[in-house]
């Protein structure tokens, strides 16, 4: 067998020229007869350097991540006066949703270009007239749901639960249009929006939705759900996409955009303490950069060029000569 000499990136870049041919050595040959010179030549006639594009070299050249924040407030989670209620107002300590709210919103807020968060509810009536909202803002301004960081929401979330009466049915498919439209207005890579539902699981418009997330695949958006609670979360893991794709009227998702992730599995058996951050970050964060990547892909989109470090006044930049 030949062995072919190996060149670097710098040599080969000039293109064709007499530094482009290289020998075809055999080392027994080369051993033996003292006249060898070698078994062939090759010419380099060109070459093709493909960059990997990452997560972080979007976000470097401007890319700006939106997240928005949607709460399950149906009667499912239980009365918030009672103990047993998933959103139980306890005085001593965070609810289930409290928790993972606050777990979760520390994780992605520093993702977040503004740190801003719309906050959104679903499955409330709302006062003065008792009327059934499906994404309704927790500050109480459907203008400017917008909250000043998670603790911002987690404030809007405790406000809204003393005022909203836990109602129903448990629809998705109002928050990730919601989402979807704002997507759907800025497709050029500068923007990219992922949704956080916390949700005890049951759900109401499954098949609406499919339909809302098989629209929403073709958008710069990711959803990342949630799970809180004991609820088998059959309906979550449909929705996630990672055995099968999702489907609605014969149409299959353009990719993959969902991951679910049931906070049971990184609290301890009393409920209050979560086991491992670490853990519970990687597996929030773990889908986003590939559905990321994925939408950039297929779209042509390159990421634009870093800026240049900041230099303080006074401080001219130092060329080396």
């Amino acid at each position: 067998m030949t062995s072919l000499a190996l060149t670097t990136t710098t040599e080969s870049c000039p293109g064709q020229s007499q530094f482009n041919v290289y020998e075809v050595l055999n080392p027994k040959k080369r051993g033996k007869k003292k006249k060898y010179l070698n078994s062939g030549t090759v010419t380099l006639l060109s070459f093709l350097v493909d960059i990997e594009v990452t997560f972080l070299d979007y976000i470097k050249g401007g890319t700006q991540i939106n997240f928005t924040v949607a709460i399950d407030f149906t009667a499912s989670n239980g009365n918030p006066a009672q103990p047993t209620s998933l959103h139980y107002m306890s005085p001593y300590q965070l609810n289930a949703y409290g928790m993972a709210l606050k777990a979760v919103g520390d994780i992605i807020q520093d993702y977040d270009s503004d740190k801003m968060f719309p906050a959104l509810g679903f499955g409330a009536k709302l006062p003065p007239d008792g009327r059934v909202s499906h994404e309704f803002a927790l500050n109480g301004n459907p203008q400017n749901p917008y909250c000043p960081g998670i603790d911002g929401v987690m404030e809007a979330y405790y406000q809204s639960l003393k005022s909203v009466y836990l109602y129903g049915p448990t629809n998705f498919s109002p928050v990730i249009n919601h989402v979807a439209r704002y997507a759907a207005s800025v497709k050029d890579g500068s923007q990219y929006f992922i949704l956080l539902i916390i949700t005890d699981g049951v759900i109401s418009d499954m098949a609406q939705t499919k339909e809302s997330i098989v629209n929403a695949s073709c958008l710069p958006m990711s959803i990342i759900i949630v799970g809180v609670g004991p609820a088998e979360f059959d309906a979550m893991i449909e929705l996630d996409g990672d055995e099968v794709r999702i489907s609605s009227r014969g149409r299959y998702a353009e990719r993959d955009i969902v991951q679910f992730v049931p906070f049971r599995d990184y609290i301890d058996r009393t409920g209050n303490h979560i086991l491992s951050m670490a853990r519970l970050a990687k597996d929030v964060l773990a889908e986003i950069p590939d559905q990321f990547l994925s939408y950039m892909r297929t779209r042509g989109i390159k990421p634009s060029p870093a800026p240049p470090p900041y230099t303080p006044p006074g401080h001219p930049l130092q060329t080396q000569i």
